[in-house]
């Protein structure tokens, strides 16, 4: 019997344009890059809620992340572009997403925000543009997990973390179909409010 087939999908070296690999610079803060191995360069930084931020608050700017999550692979799939490990990635993890979705709006009750207007484009159109951006949205997703996981109340900061360990599942993964280190970081940095609003403005979807 000859070798069998390599698991991971022909995407190996998704096209990222200057915009989104300055974007992606977010996302090391703390680390340094020696000889291609990631060191951490600092101590990682502590992210304080603003005052008089709620959890209800820091919930409903999770949800925001998680409808466009949800919205990004459902809008992905509805085009039918994708195949291999890229598509059974898209299923799983927009099923996990929507499962986000609702367990947010659970734990906010009518206080949950209504999922906003997106908008795609080619992004989930074309396979490698479609792989840049679900490495972006997931390390986002998670980033912004871990930097506002301490402002939680605990009962509240369980139901955060039960979603935040899957996020970094996703991007482990969807890094590994794309060729990229699937853990790089011995300690993965946070992202304020401000860093994770700032990428999600600079993808153009929210409209």
């Amino acid at each position: 019997m000859g070798p069998q087939p390599s698991r991971r999908s022909a995407v190996r070296s998704p096209a990222i344009t200057r915009a989104r690999f300055l974007r992606g610079a977010l996302f090391t803060g703390g680390v340094v890059l020696i000889g291609g191995v990631p060191l951490l360069s600092r101590a990682p930084k502590i992210v304080h809620a603003r005052r008089g931020q709620s959890d209800d608050e820091i919930l409903n700017f999770a949800l925001l992340i998680e409808y466009l999550e949800e919205g990004f692979y459902l809008d992905a799939l509805s085009k039918n572009a994708l195949s291999g490990e890229l598509l059974l990635f898209a299923q799983e993890v927009s099923a996990h997403e929507a499962a986000h979705v609702q367990l947010l709006r659970e734990a906010l009750g009518n206080k949950a925000r209504p999922p906003p207007t997106f908008g795609f484009g080619d992004d989930t159109n074309d396979t490698q543009r479609f792989a840049s951006a679900a490495v972006l949205l997931e390390e986002t997703g998670s980033g912004a997990y871990i930097g506002q996981g301490a402002n939680l109340s605990r009962s509240v900061a369980v139901i955060a973390a039960r979603i935040a360990s899957v996020e970094a599942r996703h991007s482990a993964w969807i890094r590994d179909i794309v060729g990229r280190h699937p853990a790089p970081h011995a300690a993965d940095p946070a992202m304020t409010e401000e860093e994770v609003s700032a990428a999600i403005r600079e993808t153009g979807y929210l409209s």
